[in-house]
């Protein structure tokens, strides 16, 4: 889930929808050509969260990964520079480099099947042939280039063969709006994986909204009251006008008195951000949404980062990373736990009931579902994804 990021119109609008809107056909849901067609336009043309760059610290150390189809290693040549390229040879398209991670033995990547060699740059540099004579130059064959962009410690992937989009622009709301947050100084105390069996679309969609927080979510309906509410921001109300004078988290976005951040008691690690300002504490959470595949929240003492990665048209992997500062994971008395269980067990609930919706919408006659005027982000969400499917 996110707190709404576009917002109202003007001040005095509610966020509402106006009218009645349908959502995307089910079968976009589980079709496999549509899925096709969805990694095709969306996720080979849009900035992808791979990893931490200190997940691949050292020079020479690489990482493999997979958008889609697409094999992708990312490593850090000899200078300290982190690159990025298909992994695929320019031979007959062998893996290059295999295994999840690993550190290449020399200053060249070689491929395992006929031993072709390539830089670290992605030029090729030999290939054993007894006569290569004027069949080849090797200058015309360099591995596949894949753009990368780090941001605060955070690394992305872009796999278009054309100009990337703006990475500024993927941001929503806004690249700055964690800009009191040391991103680039935290460091991953802890990482959980689960698969869910449920389109991508299924998962960002329960993000999007927050009917569903008092029935799925009670302990974060607790903590956070506006939550308890099934809405996200004070003017999701039509009526909030009524309530813009009072001060109740209730009728404000926040935490409930006497909490502090997202955790099983509301408590911190006791290491919190120096530089949040007065209301980024008071609230206790920020969201940032980098689509099609990731979001990160800034709480008071730590950030968590969540990746999103489709494997069909039903089946999705999330990756959950928590980052805080060095202090904290120094300090033996930091309950680290306080944190992971609790955000961890809002993400299991949301993969439940994610999956609860893929199943259903296999229905013969449930060709499409309708958007509720609470659920405008929802069809922000869906016109992007209409907008990408038609671009050329």
């Amino acid at each position: 889930m996110r707190h709404a990021a576009g917002g109202p119109q003007s001040e005095e609008e509610w966020n509402g929808l106006r009218q009645i809107e349908r959502t995307l056909p089910s079968t976009a849901y589980f079709d496999p050509a549509h899925y096709e067609l969805e990694l095709q336009k969306i996720f080979y043309r849009q900035w992808i969260y791979l990893c931490r760059s200190d997940a691949i610290a050292e020079p020479l150390a690489y990482r493999t990964f997979e958008i889609g189809s697409q094999p992708i290693v990312v490593l850090r040549d000899e200078s300290g520079t982190l690159r990025a390229f298909l992994n695929t040879c320019r031979h007959r398209g062998s893996l290059l480099c295999q295994g999840a991670e690993g550190k290449l033995r020399a200053k060249s990547i070689t491929c395992p099947y006929h031993s072709w060699t390539y830089d670290l740059r992605g030029d090729l540099k030999r290939i054993p042939t007894h006569e290569r004579g004027a069949l080849l130059r090797l200058q015309d064959f360099p591995l596949y280039q894949v753009a990368l962009q780090e941001w605060n410690g955070f690394v992305f992937a872009n796999l278009s063969a054309q100009e990337p989009t703006d990475f500024r622009a993927a941001f929503d709301p806004s690249i700055d709006r964690l800009q009191h947050w040391p991103l680039a100084d935290l460091l991953v105390g802890h990482t959980r994986s689960a698969t869910i069996h449920c389109n991508w679309k299924v998962f960002w969609e329960n993000y999007n909204e927050c009917l569903h927080c008092p029935n799925i979510h009670p302990a974060l309906s607790k903590l956070v009251p506006i939550y308890g509410r099934a809405i996200m921001d004070p003017r999701d109300d039509p009526r909030w006008r009524e309530h813009a004078d009072k001060d109740e988290p209730q009728y404000r976005r926040g935490v409930r008195p006497g909490a502090a951040t997202w955790s099983t008691n509301g408590q911190t690690t006791g290491h919190t951000f120096p530089e949040l300002s007065d209301a980024q504490r008071r609230v206790g959470y920020q969201f940032v949404t980098v689509l099609p595949s990731m979001f990160v929240v800034g709480h008071v003492d730590y950030v968590r980062a969540v990746r999103l990665r489709p494997l069909g048209p039903e089946l999705t992997e999330l990756q959950a990373q928590w980052l805080y500062p060095r202090e904290a994971l120094s300090d033996p008395n930091a309950d680290l736990s306080n944190s992971i269980d609790f955000s961890w067990g809002v993400i299991a609930e949301d993969g439940a009931v994610c999956e609860l919706a893929q199943r259903g919408m296999h229905s013969m006659r449930h060709t499409s579902g309708v958007l509720l005027p609470e659920e405008y982000e929802l069809k922000r969400l869906h016109d992007w994804i209409r907008g990408e499917m038609v671009r050329p």
